[in-house]
């Protein structure tokens, strides 16, 4: 049985269990139980997280820790775009050179509108796309499988999906994002 690690943030703890059971029986999957936050943090934590646990596969998502923008400082993201390609460069190097195939997953998308009324910080629509068009081009360059929750979130209907927070999901689109992570890693199992 192979080993998967979904690693992420607050959208994979939230997808995992639905992720989890669908694949019974069929691959263990691990994953820290703590939020993965920003590429900085996955990477100061790779070792621990991925590397140590020598998974056959990973599933692999951040970006929504990395695009935040605090209300004082509007100009800049927390991971600025070129520090956030760099870092991923240096995760995909890292997990692929320990014999892991690794799988990347698109950032999902956010209601600016929802999300800024209720949190201490901005996230925009502009930065989901222009981090998940950086985050592909690393990927193409590794040759990674894309798994792209971007587009699911969207076609099932954003604002539907979202809850009240603009970030974070309803349980139906938690679900819906189980059920396209397990259907994504099942060809991957054999």
């Amino acid at each position: 049985m192979k080993k998967i690690a979904l690693i992420g943030d607050s959208i994979r703890m939230g997808y995992q269990a639905t992720a989890i059971e669908q694949l019974a029986g069929a691959a263990e999957i691990v994953s820290p139980e703590s939020n993965g936050g920003d590429s900085r943090n996955i990477l100061a934590n790779l070792d621990e997280w991925v590397i140590n646990l020598q998974p056959d596969i990973v599933h692999l998502n951040c970006g929504l820790h990395d695009l935040k923008r605090e209300f004082t400082t509007p100009e800049q993201t927390q991971v600025p775009l070129e520090e956030y390609r760099r870092n991923l460069e240096t995760i995909f190097r890292r997990i692929t050179g320990a014999g892991a195939t690794l799988i990347w997953a698109t950032t999902t998308p956010v209601n600016y509108d929802r999300h800024h009324a209720v949190k201490g910080f901005d996230r925009r629509e502009e930065d989901v796309t222009a981090f998940n068009i950086a985050a592909r081009e690393v990927a193409y360059q590794f040759k990674l499988p894309v798994d792209d929750l971007y587009t699911a979130v969207m076609q099932a209907g954003r604002d539907v999906m979202v809850g009240f927070d603009g970030v974070h999901f309803e349980q139906q689109g938690y679900q819906m994002l189980g059920t396209a992570v397990a259907d994504f890693l099942r060809p991957f199992l054999t």
